[in-house]
């Protein structure tokens, strides 16, 4: 599905990013990782998918283009890139201060912004390129949860919507929200409390990050040639399960 695609995942040491290299690789595609830091996860990821990485803060936009164009003299061109990396604080809203907000924002919102900025250029030139965004169901009103990270994944449904419509036609912009899914970060900020109630989606359970993948993986290749500008929300049906 994928064959000779070259992919850059961010946020892919754990999670659906790991999930989504994993998938990339069995379907042909040649992933490059991305982690914050050099971790020992990210390190022993690209020796099982014998593959490149880069390491950098998404906030940091001097270095995300340093890095990228230092994977591109290596690799020569990305066709896809997804957007996994992001952070998510549940502090109350009567609670939160200025600095989550604005963490949450500079990770989720301008590491996406800034990733993108530093590939596009490049798929521009080549006349073809497939970008996938991560939202989240909390992006949309139908769960509660954090004010500044539902804020945060609603403002990334509004920019893919735009970048499609700018980079048109070579370049497809799409995202996937996903709903309650089973990963180090959702058991980290999530009670059990709320993962008991996700159970309450019409699959009665959480996702798996490899179906989460699997979803990514189709935005991202030729056969959704036709689809841009999209969040697909895939949640299990929580978000119309009325209970």
């Amino acid at each position: 599905m994928l064959k000779d695609k070259i992919i850059l995942i961010t946020g892919s040491s754990s999670g659906i990013g790991a999930a989504t290299a994993r998938l990339a690789k069995k379907y042909g595609a040649t992933p490059i990782l991305h982690g914050k830091t050099e971790s020992k996860e990210l390190k022993n990821l690209a020796k099982e998918l014998n593959c490149e990485y880069i390491f950098c803060d998404v906030v940091d936009k001097i270095t995300v283009e340093s890095e990228v164009q230092r994977i591109l003299k290596k690799v020569k061109k990305i066709d896809i890139l997804v957007n996994s990396a992001g952070i998510a604080l549940s502090e109350e809203f009567l609670e939160s201060t200025d600095e989550v907000w604005l963490d949450v924002f500079k990770t989720n919102v301008l590491g996406t912004t800034h990733f993108c900025q530093a590939v596009i250029p490049q798929m521009q030139k080549n006349k073809y390129g497939r970008i996938v965004n991560i939202s989240s169901i909390k992006g949309y009103p139908v769960t509660s949860g954090g004010a500044a990270y539902s804020a945060s994944k609603a403002s990334i449904i509004t920019i893919t919507a735009s970048l499609a419509k700018q980079f048109a036609p070579y370049i497809a912009v799409n995202a996937v929200a996903p709903g309650y899914t089973d990963t180090p970060m959702s058991l980290t900020r999530t009670s059990g409390k709320a993962m008991e109630k996700a159970k309450t989606s019409l699959v009665e359970r959480v996702g798996r990050p490899e179906e989460i993948a699997e979803v990514i993986l189709f935005l991202a290749s030729d056969k959704a040639s036709f689809i841009t500008g999209q969040t697909i929300l895939v949640d299990g049906g929580y978000s119309i399960s009325g209970k």
